[in-house]
């Protein structure tokens, strides 16, 4: 059963005095402390109700739903005073993104919703021809899942959709990890169109959500630097940096990833693609493998570094750009004279600038100069929210470095 836009009689949530400002600005956040709990106790609601969002004089400010126990107490989906979570709103912000995504892509593959930057918060939904793979990761969304689900299937008639609900950020919502069907019978490997390629990953065994759409235009720029080059290709996943730098004709490539499972299609998209030839794997841990790399001798003209988000928490910032100054001076070491790196960040709390500064320390560590050659950035099947920084999450830099 969804919700009905115009039957809901939503408690309200009254803010303190001022804390409007943010949310009129097009935010979709309130956090806990701009609530004023005395008007508003928080124990009164229950995880993902509905809630009317009201300033400190009364006056409506917007709509959304509600969970008392995470940090952001609320996340805003309307500033409609009528308009609520439910079937009609999941139709029309899902129909609105598909047709950026149409607009964007010839194929359907790609990011189809991108949570608050398509407007629907805790909602993340990926598309691989007619399979799909919904992310939620919020309380209200949760509640509506089975909306999520039917919406699709009207929007896309899919042959399958799975649930990959295991992010870590669940816990701060209070909800439990799972991973199954929410329709028809998903495949345990999902093949994906880019760049003129064609590759595959795993679905359920896989990392997030199955495939990095994120960086699809920063792959083809990575490419575009590899013709005769050696390439390293670091926390590799399936390979599709270095299959992309492969076809580009790269002189040999060499994937380094601590799965096996992420290694064995690596192996498998380089031979679809026909450059089996030219792409090696190494598992193990990536440090490890950069000291033994430098043990070798090996050396390269031109290295991705795209690792895990280091900083998964603000308060963990100092301590996670330490990690990122280290493992870009350990691929820094295995660079000639001009060769260039393509270093990333996912990480929410780590800003463009703390990225570029990162990467000047690795290089004055090595005295070493280093030149920014390109600034990129997340694919446009991932918009960035203008009021919101945190949607404008992927940072990358492509590199020279001289000795």
């Amino acid at each position: 059963m969804t919700q009905n836009e115009d039957r809901i009689a939503a408690k309200v949530v009254t803010l303190k005095k001022g804390e409007e400002r943010r949310i009129k600005t097009g935010h979709l956040w309130v956090f806990s402390n701009e609530i004023d709990t005395r008007k508003s106790p928080l124990r009164d609601f229950a995880p993902g109700e509905p809630v009317r969002v009201e300033d400190s004089r009364g006056q409506f400010t917007a709509n959304g739903f509600i969970n008392p126990a995470s940090l952001i107490s609320v996340r805003v989906v309307s500033r409609r005073p009528t308009e609520f979570l439910g079937r009609k709103l999941l139709f029309d912000r899902l129909k609105t993104a598909l047709e950026l995504r149409e607009r964007l892509f010839s194929a359907p593959y790609y990011r189809l919703c991108f949570a608050e930057a398509d407007f629907l918060p805790g909602l993340v939904v990926d598309r691989y021809g007619d399979v799909l793979v919904v992310q939620i990761t919020t309380a209200g969304m949760e509640r509506e899942r089975l909306a999520v689900v039917e919406t699709l299937c009207e929007l896309l008639d899919p042959g399958a959709i799975l649930f990959k609900n295991d992010a870590s950020g669940r816990s701060y919502e209070g909800l439990p990890e799972y991973v199954e069907p929410a329709f028809g019978t998903p495949p345990d490997v999902v093949e994906v169109e880019e760049n003129g390629l064609r590759f595959t990953a795993p679905l359920a065994a896989g990392q997030k959500t199955g495939w990095f759409f994120d960086q699809r235009l920063n792959r083809a720029r990575f490419a575009a630097r590899a013709k005769g080059a050696r390439v390293l290709d670091l926390f590799s996943y399936v390979g599709s940096f270095g299959v992309n730098a492969a076809r580009a004709g790269a002189e040999e490539v060499l994937c380094v990833d601590a799965s096996s499972l992420a290694l064995e299609h690596a192996r498998a998209n380089a031979a679809g693609n026909g450059v089996e030839k030219r792409l090696s794997t190494a598992e193990g841990d990536v440090f490890e493998a950069l000291d033994a790399l430098k043990a070798e001798g090996r050396r390269f003209d031109l290295i991705c570094l795209d690792p895990p988000a280091f900083i998964k928490h603000r308060k963990d910032a100092a301590k996670g750009e330490q990690a990122y100054v280290k493992a870009n001076r350990e691929a820094m070491k295995l660079l000639d004279d001009g060769g260039m790196l393509l270093t990333c960040s996912c990480s929410q709390h780590m800003d463009a600038e703390s990225l570029k500064r990162a990467v000047l320390r690795a290089a004055n560590m090595r005295r070493a100069s280093v030149q920014i050659v390109e600034q990129l950035h997340q694919g446009p099947d991932h918009p960035v929210h203008p009021a919101m920084p945190e949607t404008n999450y992927l940072k990358a830099f492509l590199c020279r470095l001289l000795r």
